[in-house]
């Protein structure tokens, strides 16, 4: 069966070029050869033959492409003729000649001609011979010789099991070198020189040679195309070494990066993989509990609909229930409030967790309270965050109660979950000033809409079929037994979870296929922040209701949020629910399966449903306004609603059953295998209800599947086909002491079955061929990783090869997918799912392709996570959420009993006539493990294999089952069940198998390493044993080691294998490796497993290069779902020809005499070896723990590699000294050349007891010894050159711009400043200035210039030395931390704009370029304002402020002296039990050198070499030294609470050595933020005391205290480091101030020691600010300041800037450790990997044998500074009016003013009342006096305060300052009523306006319009603000103007110049003048008649004047008229 294509020519081409054209089908492409300089023809004349499996559809296509070729850049495309192949599937042969189709779908001139011939595989295409096709077969060779590899087929088509050394394949395609004739190999390399610019894929090795892949871990099965028929041609077997070989001499020196990989050529196959890769991940870990912890913080809330509230934040996760406290009066309360969750739950049920935030009014003991609105996400949302938080962000509040009412207010907080192990990163506060902008930081994911809107989701149940006959109450069965009552015994109903709320369908009594029809509806805001709806069948009951099946829609999946996307939409479709076993137990153990809790083992139920949304018209009048859950009935559904029923076919074949766990005992075993309920042997069904209907509507549909199927008489017939679900029960063989085997042998059981489904294989099939493409992408960057991992050359290559695969895989993706749009049963989800998968596909398709060409060496790294976020989305796609066909369970059945099972998808074995939609286990052999069910597969009893199948499934419509069995092994004959007539076209109930092969296994197992602990000594005994077939056997059995070298030839003889050798050549089956512990009692323990497919050889080949012998690789053991460590072996399978087994090849090497008749690796597979030598630092040993209750008393350490060993000198006394006396000692070893092959190094601390007894204390075994191994220079030239370089760089960024360099030294010049902050003085050098840069001699005298300039406004801002203390430094420091932060953000979000830049389509290349350019102008902007407000900033001389630990910054200062934790204990069974922390039993310290010997004689040894040294020269001595030791800690933050209340009472303990300080009685009340600021000093005695310890402990008043945390630091470590961390070095050198120098010596005399011991000539201070540093040049500033201003000269600025730079000094340079504070996380041993809060702190040590340090710094806690604040009211204007007078009915109020600070609402203070003001104008003359403690430093008001009335003590609260003021309507009897507010943060408030007119409601809601004021800078301010209040539509509304004064004064003026409360002395006001409302009416009658009259009846009043005005006029008229009249008439 094939297609065949001949390309004669292509005509009509412009111009004059190289051509070459490309033929595609089914995704797999070849190219002809190149045509070089082809004027307006090229005559390719080739032919391109495609095997086929499957009969072609007259929809597929044909494409031919031709391309201008290129050899340098990609070849450029001339046009493109695409045909559809319906006419050639009818008629089989084709001439075609046609115009191509270029870019634009426009047809150009040139014309191509083809012949095209097809062969069916039944023949119903007309037959035809090859030879009038291709004139001469034997040409064939030639225009074949050079086709380029096409990287697709090459690495997944051409059946190279790559790494696992089987060949490449038989290739038809191939050179043809074979069996042609000699002449045409001559004319073939000819043809080839021809083309000697022929590009072959220079570097295939990287992917594919064979078994030269090191680390190959599994790389088993590939899938490959199809095979055809063998027996036709056989071509020799191509190499790819040897087409390396000839690529290296062809490709004629071309680069081998300018190949683009379309040019390179494929070898394609037809050997067909029948083998699948089993998955090696045996453990279930989805059910398995976990720790968790939430942390939430409350930190304030902002407009909060309601009038004058109490608020009060409740927190709330599932059922625990925290409260924040209650806010008196506020609508923004500020909380600042912490709580923490702790959960030990499976993941499934913790990410389902709902967080509900809702805010509360007025709360108390007696009242629950009235919800003012709430805010909910699930924890998986949050998980899924980047570090899993959302930080500082605002939940929006709103009123399930009332979707009408919009937002109800803002809640600030953070949330993160914390897994174990993960570690939180605190955000740095960079955006602190962003965080008022509500709207821009919302707590949303990213990509959710800000305005969520109100949606209906309606979950609609239909009905549910196949649930399993189950009862739990005792009464029904007595009824049933009694009564003979035979009711279905269940009675369903369905409840549906999501986003915390619950519905339920009714119940369905008594029934096995319910129908509900009802349709239950959530209201919610969309997108919805809940990610699942949980959808379960219950079964009702009254004694336990149980769930009978659980499914999840992950609404991510049903929804689309893109651009073109679409809102949540589902079926309707069936979903099948997986759980428990079906058989009924009274208590089912598996129970939880049933919850959705792990794997389920077994179908339960299928249910229909759909799921539809609806966005809600809040507007609109008619919507019911609350949430709460409606339940309705909707119409029934039409059968055919979802697709047409079809009748499956399953057909299962076991070929081999071994590794049955010995624990099952020898009863008969059988496989059951159950496709849904079908085949199942307890309630299974063999036909559905519905039965298909006969004629009637679907007739035409089935035409265009004539073609497939299978003759009629054979559909009819096999109406009354019996299912065979199980394999007929046999009895168990044994293999070795743990497991069984089947004996199968030749005869093969088989099973089948009938099941009938609507038919949706639509749905399956586009994910499998996303899922083939997701694993083609992920076996190439498996590669990639490989190439890098193993250092191959060019990883870049082969992941252009994948990105260019991936972008063809898609496009196919997009042509295939597209297929029957219209069948029956589609869903709005299928449809919106194929647009928006064929969208992404062709768009990731596009990114590809524009990536391939971005893949350069130094981008690699950054694109292949790209590419990872390409599988990652791959697989997103794939997996669909509508389901079609159940899966397949194999369970394996023992007396009755179900023991394990296995569970398929049924998409990977489903059957398609298009090879891509083909399952990709469909029609293969498939080895499967079954695992136990349930818990019983946590832990160890998960480890163990069941039972190891080969399994054959092939699953399809029944009509198409004709071709079943062709993917089976060949060689066997079919056995029926003899039923009556005996039908040919039943399928075989088993199979003989007739041929057979008898093969050899050789396993090389040479070694393992990194092995776990399975003893209590913490090291292991190990053996492996090995499987393969029926067979196994046992290496020997190392003792005490992790890392066992065996180098043991294992001999497998006589292996019987079925099935035709040339398949088995190419597809051999797997070996099992198993790794034992093999105990002295009891049974051995299980290490892990790995697996490998060995490399074939047949009879007739020869034993020799490429291929053999195979080379040794390593091989990932995994233990459960863990890795356990890496195994070194090769394996072999070799065929024993029929003359017998001597002629196979010899196995050489003697039968060793001293191991027995054990055999070695043979030599030319064992590593070739060199000799090395191996130096130890033996320094000393710490912390070692007892031993069997002794302890420890004279240590030894014992150093083993590779079978040689050396051993330390004895430690005397471990207590008195547990350093070593001899320090180093060497041994010498033959290790492989190859690095990677280099076997550990074990070292092993034992301790001699009395009578030469030896204990084992710990060991730690060194994995790589890479790190150590010493590499002498070539040359020194070199390492200049390298110096130079670095230097280069340095230099540019100290300096801002290139440099250049006057020969000779090198100068270095200095700025005091950091290059960070140095906006302004950024010096932009030359390349021929001279590179010396003078810098300011002093910083302070420009500071004096700048304040002359910018006159009086900096006076007041910059603090004087005296003001500035250690903290100003510090929050400097942070600021600047910060900065940089912003920076590296912002230089990160531009690359990544650059990039996205790049990738983008051309089409919106302008558009993006335009937002780009306004936000280059914001970023400008910004930019500008930070380098304004830099300038304003105070030079403060600064520290580093590292957010993570020393250590990490400085690799552990393990510069030259190591640590390696000791081991000892056995790794716990559960990934839980046993942490690496609690088997550490100590620590060795010391280090190690591998250098191969001799060494090059040209290493001179330096001045001063000491030999006992080797080649750790200049190290110190290691006697005891006495230190004393300064902990300064800073603060401590985000501490776990540790008291009921939420809160802890924090206190520090700290212990080194036998010295303990706890700092009791200094505990901080109620704090998780603790603020501590102190110093302690400790003396120790390095070694025995170097293990500090800083714990934060919870001062309890009774009982013990608790552990919050602790730290630990190896000072030890620190004190011996280069980088001299004993004590920082400060940034600038003061001998007063604030910031003195620490250091007992000076920059010069640290200088000169760092000299001395590194033997560097200098330091050489030189005239002019100069020093020299062996060939550096540093210039600085020479004079320095004393307290009494009087400037001196010094060297000790110059030697600073050296230290600062010492990392530039050649040889011996290192970074030095500056003045910093670390921050380290605090660690609780009971809660191990969850962070418990984080410690700022630094340490200082000082040797006692120097000169004492001066005293400690003071970092004690700034004191808050008294203030007080004065607030005079003077008016009110404007306000509105609440009352009606009772008389007149006039509006006024009675207005009064309230203010208080933040805080202190009890301390809130009250203006008298201003009656009766008809205006709302008031007048007040009142002054509030708030007095307060305020920190400067962070902006916050301290007070302090006990909580209740119980608390033992006060409580520190700090609290923005911010001013209240609000305006109330006094009333006698009722309520005040409150008006309106305004708050003033003091910090930044608007400037008041100075009329009241000018004052406006925008002073309140657009602050940042109006120049902005702090009272800290101003101290006076007055003005006019306005008051707001919320109105009945929840939108601000203006409701009043106050005109107030606020006078800030320090409590020491305040004293001075004292002020009275409200209108009192001292400094009293005047009284305001009021009218006096009461007896308006004597009093002032005009006003009062202005007010009341002229008020309410101006306009009538108006009116009536203009009445009368024009009465009068008339009235004037009428009586001049006449008089006028007459006067006129006489003339008079």
């Amino acid at each position: 069966m094939a297609l065949i294509v001949h390309l004669k020519t292509v005509t009509d081409l412009r111009g004059k070029g190289d051509r070459i054209a490309k033929v595609a089908f089914r995704g797999l492409s070849f190219y002809t050869r190149v045509l070089e300089n082809c004027e307006d023809e090229a005559q390719f004349d080739e032919t391109f033959r495609w095997p086929i499996a499957s009969n072609i559809d007259g929809n597929e296509m044909l494409e031919i492409q031709v391309f201008n070729y290129s050899k340098v850049f990609t070849n450029r495309l001339i046009g493109t003729f695409g045909m559809v192949l319906q006419k050639v599937v009818e008629e089989g042969q084709l001439e075609v000649s046609d115009t191509l189709i270029d870019d634009n779908n426009s047809s150009i001139r040139t014309c191509v001609s083809i012949e095209i011939k097809y062969q069916a595989m039944d023949g119903t295409v007309g037959a035809w011979n090859e030879s009038e096709f291709l004139e001469n077969p034997n040409q064939r060779g030639e225009h074949e010789a050079t086709f380029h590899f096409e990287t697709d087929s090459l690495l997944s088509g051409s059946g190279q099991s790559q790494g696992s050394g089987a060949s490449p394949g038989r290739s038809h395609q191939s050179l043809l070198l074979g069996e042609r004739k000699k002449q045409n190999r001559i004319k073939l390399t000819r043809s080839v020189k021809d083309h000697a610019k022929l590009v072959l894929f220079h570097h295939l090795d990287t992917s594919s040679e064979s078994g030269k892949g090191v680390f190959s871990g599994m790389k088993l099965g590939k899938t490959r195309h199809s095979k055809d028929d063998h027996k036709k041609n056989e071509p020799a077997v191509l190499e790819t070494e040897d087409l390396d070989r000839k690529a290296m001499r062809l490709g004629g020196g071309l680069d081998p990066d300018t190949i683009s990989l379309a040019s390179v050529t494929a070898v394609t196959t037809n050997v067909s993989n029948k083998r699948s890769k089993p998955d090696i991940k045996m453990e279930p870990s989805a059910g398995r509990p976990q720790d968790y912890q939430v942390s939430i913080t409350i930190i304030e809330a902002r407009q909060l609909v309601g009038l004058n509230m109490d608020p009060v934040v409740c927190v709330e996760i599932g059922d625990d229930k925290k409260y924040t406290s209650m806010k008196e009066s506020t609508n923004c309360p500020y909380y600042n409030e912490y709580f923490v969750f702790d959960f030990h739950v499976s993941p499934d049920v913790m990410f389902d967790k709902i967080v509900k935030l809702s805010v509360i009014h007025s709360k108390n003991l007696l009242r629950s309270g009235t919800l003012v609105g709430m805010f909910k996400l699930d924890i998986g949302t949050i998980y899924s965050q980047p570090e899993h938080q959302f930080y500082h962000k605002w939940a929006i509040i709103c009123d399930p109660g009332d979707i009408t009412a919009g937002v109800k207010g803002y809640v600030k907080c953070d949330i993160a979950v914390v897994g174990k192990g993960d570690n939180i990163k605190t955000p740095h506060k960079s955006n602190e000033t962003d965080e008022d902008d509500i709207e821009g930081n919302l707590l949303l994911p990213e990509g959710v809409p800000s305005e969520r809107q109100w949606a209906r989701y309606y979950v609609k149940i239909y009905r549910a079929e196949g649930l399993p006959k189950m009862n739990t109450s005792i009464m029904a069965n007595m009824k049933k037994a009694f009564i003979g009552e035979n009711k279905d015994l269940v009675d369903p109903y369905v409840q549906v979870l999501f986003a915390g709320q619950k519905g339920k369908t009714a119940v369905q009594k008594n029934s096995y296929e319910p129908t509900w029809n009802e349709q239950i509806i959530f209201t919610e805001m969309f997108p919805p922040l809940c990610t699942r709806i949980k959808i379960q069948i219950r079964d009702s009951d009254k004694v336990n209701e149980v769930a009978i099946g659980t499914h999840f829609v992950d609404l991510r999946k049903i929804a689309n949020d893109g651009d073109k996307g679409f809102l949540p939409t589902f079926g309707p479709s069936w979903v099948n629910m997986y759980g428990s076993t079906r058989n009924y137990t009274l208590m089912d153990e598996h129970q939880d399966l049933n919850e959705g809790l792990g794997e389920g083992v077994s179908f339960r139920a299928r249910l229909l449903i759909s799921i539809v949304m609806e966005i809600l018209d809040t507007t609109s009048t008619e919507i019911m306004s609350s949430t709460e859950v409606q339940v309705e009935p909707i119409q029934q559904l039409s059968d055919i609603a979802t697709g047409k029923m079809e009748e499956f076919f399953l057909f299962g074949a076991f070929l081999e059953a071994t590794m049955l766990d010995r624990k099952i005992g020898d009863k008969p075993v059988s496989f059951e295998v159950t496709i849904g309920n079908y085949g199942n042997q307890i309630d299974g069904i063999s036909k559905p209800t519905i039965r298909k209907r006969k004629g009637g509507g679907d007739g035409d549909e089935e035409e265009s599947e004539l073609l497939q199927n299978s003759s009629e008489d054979e559909a009819e017939d096999d109406g009354d086909l019996v299912p065979v679900s199980c394999t007929p029960p046999m009895k168990p063989v044994i293999t070795d002491r743990n497991y069984f085997h089947l004996p199968y042998f030749e005869k093969k059981p088989c099973t089948y079955i009938k099941s009938w489904w609507q038919d949706q294989r639509r749905r399956l099939y586009n994910a499998n061929i996303m899922d083939k493409i997701a694993d083609k992408l992920e076996e190439g960057l498996n590669d990639v990783q490989e190439i890098m991992k193993t250092e191959k050359p060019h990883p870049e290559r082969r992941l252009r090869g994948v990105l260019e695969e991936l972008s063809s895989g898609c496009n196919r993706f997009v042509s295939l997918a597209n297929k029957d749009q219209n069948a029956s049963g589609r869903t709005k989800l299928d449809r919106e799912r194929l647009k928006s998968c064929v969208r992404e596909l062709e768009n990731m398709a596009q990114q590809a392709k524009t990536m391939r060409t971005q893949v350069k060496k130094n981008t690699l790294k950054d694109k292949l996570k790209q590419v990872y976020t390409f599988l990652h989305k791959l697989r997103f796609m794939a997996d669909e959420p509508q389901h079609s066909i159940p899966e397949i369970f194999i369970w394996m059945i023992c007396n009755n009993k179900r023991i394990a099972y296995a569970r398929i998808q049924s998409k990977d074995v489903l059957y398609s006539i298009v090879d891509e939609e083909t399952g990709k286990d469909c029609g293969k052999v498939n080895t499967v493990f079954l695992k136990l069910p349930g818990k019983r597969g946590f832990g160890t009893a998960g480890w163990t294999v069941q039972s190891k199948i080969e399994v054959y499934f092939w699953l399809g419509l029944n009509k198409q089952r004709k071709d079943f069995l062709c993917g089976l092994p060949s060689g066997y004959e079919e056995n029926k069940a003899v039923k009556g007539l005996g039908l040919q076209s039943f399928p075989p109930i088993s199979l003989t198998y007739t041929k057979k092969q008898l093969f050899q296994l050789r396993v090389h197992m040479y070694q393992a390493r990194s092995l776990c602990a399975a003893d209590s000594s913490g090291l292991s005994d190990p053996f492996a044993r090995v499987f393969f077939s029926t067979q196994s056997q046992c290496t020997e059995v190392l003792q005490e080691t992790l890392c066992p070298t065996w180098d043991q030839l294992l001999v497998f003889n006589n292996i019987e294998l079925y099935g035709e050798a040339q398949e088995l050549r190419d597809d051999p089956p797997i070996v099992v490796i198993e790794i034992y512990d093999q105990d002295t009692v009891g049974k051995a323990e299980y290490i892990g497993r790995t697996f490998s497919k060995p490399v074939v050889k047949m009879a007739e080949e020869e034993y020799g290069p490429p291929r053999f012998p195979p080379q040794l690789e390593y091989y990932q053991i995994y233990r459960g779902n863990s890795t356990a460590g890496d195994l070194l072996a090769a394996f072999e399978l070799l065929q024993i020809p029929p003359s017998g087994k001597h002629n196979l090849p010899p196995i050489d090497g003697p039968t060793d005499s001293d191991r027995g008749p054990i055999l070695p690796v043979p030599i030319g597979i064992r590593p070739v070896l060199s000799k090395y030598r191996i130096e130890i630092l033996f320094w000393g040993l710490r912390d070692l723990k007892r031993v069997n209750l002794a302890q420890v008393d004279r240590p030894r350490v014992d150093i083993e590699c590779s079978g040689k060993s050396v051993q330390s000198a004895l430690i005397q006394n471990y207590k008195k000294n547990p350093n070593f006396s001899i320090l180093v000692k060497y041994f010498e070893v033959d290790l492989p050349e190859n690095e990677l092959l280099h076997p550990p190094l074990n070292i092993r601390v034992v301790d001699c007891r009395a009578f030469g007894r030896y204990t084992l204390v710990g060991s730690h075994a060194v994995g790589s010894l890479r790190k150590f191994i010493y590499r002498p220079p070539d040359n020194k030239v070199q390492n200049w050159a390298n110096a130079a370089k670095l230097m280069n760089g340095y230099q540019a960024l100290a300096n801002g711009g290139p440099i250049s360099r006057p020969a000779g030294d090198i100068n270095i010049n200095m700025e005091t400043e950091i290059p960070v902050k140095k906006m302004e003085t950024v010096v932009k050098l030359d390349a021929n200035s001279d590179a010396v840069v003078k810098v300011d001699a002093n910083e302070d005298e420009k500071s004096k210039k700048k304040k002359k300039k910018k006159g009086e406004e900096i006076e007041e801002e910059e603090p004087d030395e005296s003001m500035l203390d250690w903290w100003s430094k510090y929050f400097a420091s942070i600021e600047t931390l910060m900065e940089q932060l912003r920076q590296q953000e912002a230089a990160a979000a531009e690359a990544e704009e650059k990039e996205d830049m790049e990738i983008a389509a051309e089409g919106t290349k302008q558009s993006k370029s335009k937002d780009k350019t306004k936000a280059q102008e914001k970023e400008k902007k910004k930019k500008q304002l930070e380098v304004i407000e830099k300038k304003e900033k105070v030079k403060i001389d600064e520290l580093r402020v590292y957010h993570k630990e020393l250590e990490t910054e400085f690799g552990n200062f393990e510069d030259w002296l190591h640590t390696f934790n000791l081991y000892r204990g056995k790794i716990g069974d559960d990934d839980d039990s046993t942490t690496e922390e609690e088997r550490i039993v100590g620590r060795f310290k010391g280090s190690i050198c591998v250098y191969k010997i001799p060494l090059p004689d040209d290493i001179a040894r330096e001045a001063g070499y000491e030999p006992t040294f080797g080649m750790f020269q200049g190290i110190p001595s290691n006697d005891l030294v006495n230190v004393l030791v300064r902990v300064y800690v800073v603060r401590a933050t985000e501490l776990h609470p540790a008291d009921i209340n939420g809160k802890a009472d924090p206190y520090i303990v700290i212990k080194l050595g036998k010295t303990e300080i706890k700092d009791k009685e200094n505990y901080i009340s109620k704090q998780l933020n603790p603020v501590f600021g102190k110093s302690f000093d400790i003396e120790a005695t390095f070694p025995m005391e170097s293990m500090l310890t800083v714990a934060i402990y919870d001062w309890d008043l009774v009982g013990t205290d608790d552990l919050i945390g602790e730290t630990k630091l190896d000072l030890e470590n620190r004190y011996y480091s280069k980088h001299k961390a004993t004590c920082g070095i400060a940034q600038q050198y003061s001998i007063h101030g604030y910031n003195i120098w620490r250091d007992p010596m000076k920059p010069t005399q640290i200088l000169t020691k760092l000299c001395k011991e590194g033997k560097v000539d200098g330091p050489h201070f030189g005239p002019a600010g100069r020093v020299k540093v062996s060939n550096r040049v540093f210039t600085g500033p020479t004079e320095i300041e004393d307290e009494n201003g009087i400037k001196k000269q010094t060297d000790e600025h110059l030697s600073l800037t050296v230290l600062q730079h010492w990392e530039e000094i050649p040889r011996v340079g290192c970074k030095l450790v500056p003045e910093h504070v670390e921050t380290r996380p605090l660690l609780n041993p009971e809660k191990p990997g969850i962070e418990q809060g984080r410690i700022e702190m630094f340490v200082d040590m000082f040797p006692k044998d120097m000169p004492a340090p001066g005293a400690a710094i003071d970092i004690s806690p700034r004191k808050p500074k008294k203030y007080e604040l004065r607030v005079i009211v003077w008016n009110t204007d404007e306000v509105i009016l609440e009352d009606d007078d009772y008389f007149t009915g006039e509006k006024s109020s009675d207005i009064f003013v309230r203010g208080w600070l933040k805080g202190q609402q009890e301390d809130k203070q009250d203006t008298d009342v201003h009656y009766h003001s008809l205006t709302g104008e008031g007048n007040f003359n009142w002054r509030f006096i708030f007095p307060f403690d305020y920190l400067m430093a962070e902006e916050k008001i301290v007070m302090s305060k006990k909580e209740s009335m119980f608390s033992w003590d006060e409580t520190e609260y700090k609290i923005p300052a911010r001013l209240t003021l609000q305006v109330w309507d006094a009333d006698h009897f009722s309520a005040d009523d409150f008006l309106g507010a305004i708050e003033l943060d003091l910090n930044r408030f608007p400037r008041g306006a100075k009329t009241a007119k000018l004052c406006t409601i925008e002073m309140a809601t657009d602050e940042l319009a109006f120049p902005i004021v702090s009272i800290f800078k101003q101290k006076r301010v007055k003005g006019w603000w306005p008051f707001v209040a919320r109105n009945e539509n929840d939108e601000m509304e203006l409701t009043g103007k106050v005109e107030a004064e606020l006078h800030l004064m320090t409590a020491e003026e305040a004293e001075k110049s004292p002020a009275g409360l409200a209108r009192n002395e001292p400094d009293p006001l005047e009284k305001p003048n009021r009218p006096d409302t009461s007896f308006i009416w004597f009093m002032n009658p005009l006003k009062s008649i202005r007010y009341f009259i002229w008020h309410n009846y101006r306009w009538l009043i108006l009116k009536i004047l203009a009445i009368v005005l024009l009465l009068l006029m008339l009235g004037l008229f009428l009586y001049s008229m006449p008089g006028y009249l007459v006067k006129k008439i006489l003339g008079a």
